[in-house]
């Protein structure tokens, strides 16, 4: 149904009352309802919420219907679902289409397009009262799928992305105790590059976003949330000051250190979607550094042996060298026998990360037999305001892959024999109406219709990096690199980083692991652009079963000298054992109390949420 046809339905139907709060109350019941059941809203109730949100309760379009292959079919080989725009725009579609075994995007029945928290409010109210199964979505980035849900009624922040910024911010409350300090607020629905732009790029100023551009921060920050430099800047749920959110009851309240402060502590990495609908956020700002910095390059080894050495003479580098706060992103070991640097710095001059390096690759080049080197501008540096900024690498492309002499961008090559491929970095949403901003990383292309086979994650402990670790450590990476691509992600494991902020990582919901652990190690594979009922376009579950048992191997053999340390609720295994303990450890006891105390009733139900095991996997049946 369109949304001209849907309002003339609504609109015409015989008005029916919405039953008062207070006679829901006194029923139990323990299945939600669906649009099949007779107790599912009438149109009269759907005409009332639709009015009481000023006319944003739209039905919900599904591009990828089976009920029209050939039109699905269509999207999916379009370059729309290569497009993370497109696909944020579509309320029925989700970043990630599905996962083997586990979930695809399903598209609710309605969606509140929320302007305020007011809207929010009602479409709680009214999912409570009429006991339908309620979705959260802003970014829609979740792997597990937490943001969608079928037969449900969707709430949708993606147009609720305000910003404004703050010279002296206080949290409500918090006068007499907390001195003022820049920060900036952002509605819901605010994107990385939303947020970027306006910090970073005319503000100045850094706030602790995510990596991808188009991740949306209220779940980030939820979720705990990372971005390349938190090795320095600490993890985003450690940056938060205050959030606006409704609860379960309906209600709008505001969640600080002083106000609400357990239901502020649940927000802080506790997963998004469990304990109420963020509406804004108030992230704390920092100064920015002059440049930040990259080291992209591939050391290749010529046999098995070979990569041991490289792999142990790396780890001994990284723990010297690398091992501060200084250094994010990633590193990545694979069969082929490959390193690869991919890593971000800041608070370095312009010439220091290649003398960083150059003791490493000294030590690759007496080694002519044994190891090659390629790679893209290996080493640069690029002013910190301008990293974000489309328009400036716009201009500065191809001279970023081959800077001047005397460029603001300098890439350091000297002595270095490299391979450079002049590729731009960005893509732009060139759709009719896009701002000229709307760009995303060329790295995250492959998130964008991912279909995923398997995900893993786990911290890796600071102590593997010490001298009489460091084999262990360098042994476990060979072992698992035997079997599937393993990335460990530097910039996810705060050990390393400052005292503030381990501070405020520490006074979050996540779990305490990672205040202890270097790196977070991420092993993943799935396929582009695939969805179940499309001909020509079906997972391939048989290759995608083989392939999550080679995850687990792969993990498995780090899990042999790290333990059981955890994972990352934003990025794991959905049929992760455990979730309670493996997310959040000890802080798990007092997030269920608060889960209870906010939405007794399990109202905000996601997959391996808090609360979560007390229903179905779909969350409409209370167990």
């Amino acid at each position: 149904m369109n949304r001209r046809a849907f309002l003339k339905a609504i609109g015409m139907a015989s008005l029916i009352p919405i039953l008062p709060r207070r006679l829901w109350a006194a029923v139990t019941n323990f299945s939600r309802r669906r649009p099949s059941d007779a107790a599912w809203p009438s149109p009269a109730a759907w005409k009332q919420l639709n009015e009481a949100v000023g006319g944003n309760l739209i039905p919900v379009n599904f591009p990828l219907s089976a009920s029209d292959p050939a039109a699905a079919a269509a999207t999916l080989s379009s370059k729309d679902l290569k497009n993370p725009y497109y696909i944020g725009d579509q309320p029925g579609l989700t970043e990630t289409l599905g996962w083997v075994d586990a979930w695809a995007t399903k598209p609710s029945v309605y969606a509140v397009a929320a302007r305020n928290a007011q809207d929010i409010a009602a479409a709680v109210n009214f999912a409570r009262e009429n006991n339908l199964r309620l979705a959260v979505k802003g970014g829609g980035h979740s792997y597990q799928g937490t943001s969608n849900a079928p037969d449900s009624l969707l709430i949708w922040t993606r147009h609720m992305h305000d910003i404004e910024m703050h010279t002296a911010f206080v949290p409500q409350g918090c006068e007499h105790t907390m001195q003022p300090q820049p920060a900036v607020t952002m509605g819901a629905g605010t994107i990385d590059i939303q947020a970027y732009e306006a910090v970073t790029t005319k503000g100045g100023r850094y706030v602790q976003g995510g990596g991808c551009l188009t991740v949306g921060l209220a779940g980030l920050v939820q979720g705990g949330g990372f971005g390349s430099l938190s090795k320095h800047y600490g993890s985003a749920s450690g940056n938060l000051l205050e959030a606006e959110v409704v609860t379960a009851d309906g209600q709008i309240r505001i969640a600080n250190a002083c106000t609400n402060s357990d239901l502020f502590w649940a927000l802080k990495g506790g997963g998004g979607g469990s304990f109420g609908v963020v509406s804004k956020m108030t992230l704390r700002t920092h100064d920015l550094p002059e440049f930040f910095g990259s080291a992209n390059f591939t050391v290749k080894a010529a046999s098995d042996d070979d990569y041991r050495r490289l792999i142990r003479e790396f780890v001994s580098f990284y723990k010297d060298h690398l091992f501060n706060d200084h250094w994010g992103e990633q590193i990545e070991f694979n069969p082929r026998n490959t390193l690869e640097i991919k890593m971000l710095s800041q608070g370095l001059s312009a010439e220091q990360p290649k003398q960083i390096f150059q003791p490493f690759l000294d030590w690759v080049a007496r080694s002519p037999d044994a190891y090659s080197l390629e790679g893209r501008a290996p080493f640069a540096s690029i002013p910190a305001r301008h990293f974000w900024d489309p328009q400036w690498w716009k201009e500065h492309w191809p001279e970023a892959a081959f800077p001047r002499n005397g460029s603001i961008l300098r890439a350091l090559l000297d002595d270095v024999l490299v391979k450079v491929i002049p590729q731009p970095i960005l893509d732009f949403d060139d759709r009719p109406g896009a701002g000229p901003n709307d760009a995303w990383w060329k790295g995250n292309m492959g998130e964008a219709g991912w279909f995923i086979w398997g995900y893993e994650s786990l911290w890796i402990p600071a102590s593997l990096l010490e001298k009489d670790a460091q084999q262990r450590l360098a042994d476990a990476l060979f072992a698992s690199s035997r079997v599937s691509d393993v990335s460990l992600h530097l910039n996810k494991g705060l050990a390393g980083a400052p005292p503030d902020a381990i501070a405020g990582a520490t006074d979050t919901a996540m779990n305490p692991a990672v205040l202890t652990a270097f790196a977070l190690a991420i092993v993943a594979d799935g396929q582009d652009h695939a969805y179940p009922g499309i001909p020509g376009h079906e997972p391939s579950v048989a290759e995608g079963r083989q392939a999550a048992k080679r995850i687990d191997q792969c993990v498995n053999q780090l899990r042999a000298v790290t333990g059981e340390t955890g994972a990352y609720w934003a990025e794991s295994n959905y049929f992760e054992k455990g979730f309670q303990q493996a997310y959040w450890g000890s802080n798990h006891p007092r997030l269920a109390e608060i889960k209870k105390k906010y939405d007794p009733d399990g109202l905000f139900f996601v997959h391996n949420g808090v609360g979560s095991e007390q229903w179905s996997p779909d969350g409409f049946t209370k167990l």
